[in-house]
């Protein structure tokens, strides 16, 4: 700590010290001028110009205020958690967005990758859903996304076996946000992916899932949902049927304190051919489950908006809002096997400036056999 100047004259001196200067913090005082009665006020310095705030514009073109409205619309500034994004590589991106009908973003995402010296692909992705009766599943699914990737991106462990251990932490990471709340703890399903060259690694817990697209050939859904639709199908029924009944987005599996079991179920694809790994949740594959009708979406967007994975990301995102948008919707995308790819990345890995969620919007049913309703 810096002592207080000592304000006693010198005794040393002529007798004729200076007064000292008061102490303060701030800037020195203006200087006071002497006032003559009856005479005029002298001008006094311009107060400094304070600068101008950016506090960003609206989706109609008007500013953003102070107090986080619009200056032209009225319209208040959007909540960031509702739609974030991440472009770490050239040919890898995510997209996650809040869609129509909910009032908060339960999904997350978390992606990240990098080229070796002789330019060979490392990559990783995460998508991830909350279960919205439970308290703090929105933040929940995020704390689980970002729990995985420092996992998969840091480990030199095999594919299976990072992924085993990255869904371990995921799910440590949903029950310490949960910590308090042990008769609603948080809940979130799950999917990653591992691509190292030409081969890529995948494994879910519920019914969030990961596609192989080609750009030519059969495109093939990698995962397996932890559902009661996807028992159901097993069972005869028609898929289109189960996915649209009553328990179709019922999972019995899932990431949480009370969750069963979490191991994931992993597959492996050999993604060397021109084509793109698509992770997604339900918020997506719900308006094209097949893997052969969401082939021909993406396909029909590749042709559009190019093969940028941000663009494309946001393309597809767009597609199932122009589709009702019942539901959070995310992506995450990674461009395979060469051909054209985009000039340049934007964001990073990890979104910036996303706070964290509350809301609350997927049912849970009381026996606990299932995790039940539409998925954040």
């Amino acid at each position: 700590m810096t002592d207080a100047p000592d304000s006693t004259p010198d005794p040393t001196t002529d007798g004729s010290a200076e007064e000292p200067e008061p102490f303060s913090d701030g800037p020195p005082p203006l200087p006071r001028p002497m006032l003559v009665l009856d005479g005029e006020l002298p001008d006094l310095p311009d107060a400094p110009a304070a600068e101008p705030v950016d506090h960003g514009t609206c989706r109609c073109g008007g500013a953003f205020d102070a107090d986080g409205y619009c200056t032209s619309c009225g319209e208040p500034r959007p909540d960031p958690r509702h739609h974030f994004t991440a472009h770490p590589l050239p040919e890898l991106a995510a997209v996650c967005d809040r869609g129509v009908r909910h009032a908060d973003n339960e999904d997350a995402m978390a992606v990240w990758g990098e080229r070796d010296a002789e330019g060979g692909l490392r990559a990783a992705l995460v998508v991830c859903d909350g279960v919205s009766s439970a308290t703090r599943s929105a933040e929940a699914s995020l704390a689980a996304a970002y729990a995985a990737l420092e996992v998969l991106s840091t480990s030199d462990a095999p594919p299976q076996d990072r992924l085993v251990t990255a869904t371990d932490a995921a799910a440590q990471a949903v029950a310490r946000v949960g910590v308090e709340f042990p008769e609603s703890a948080p809940s979130c399903t799950f999917v990653a992916g591992v691509v190292e060259g030409s081969l890529a690694t995948v494994g879910n817990v519920g019914d969030s899932r990961a596609y192989w697209m080609p750009d030519l050939g059969q495109p093939h859904r990698l995962t397996r949902d932890d559902s009661m639709a996807e028992e159901q199908v097993d069972a005869g029924l028609e898929r289109s049927v189960a996915e649209a009944g009553p328990l179709g987005h019922t999972i019995t599996r899932w990431l949480g304190p009370d969750a069963p079991d979490h191991t994931p179920r992993v597959a492996t694809a050999d993604v060397s051919a021109p084509g793109w790994l698509l992770l997604c949740s339900d918020g997506l594959w719900n308006y094209a489950s097949e893997p052969v009708a969401l082939h021909d979406v993406l396909l029909a967007e590749q042709e559009r908006v190019g093969t940028d994975p941000l663009a494309l990301g946001e393309a597809l995102v767009a597609w199932a809002v122009s589709r009702g948008g019942a539901d959070n919707i995310t992506v995450a995308l990674l461009r395979t096997g060469g051909g054209e790819r985009p000039a340049e990345a934007g964001r990073a890995a990890y979104p910036d400036s996303v706070p964290e969620g509350t809301g609350q919007t997927e049912m849970k049913p009381a026996d606990g056999a299932g995790q039940d309703g539409a998925h954040g």
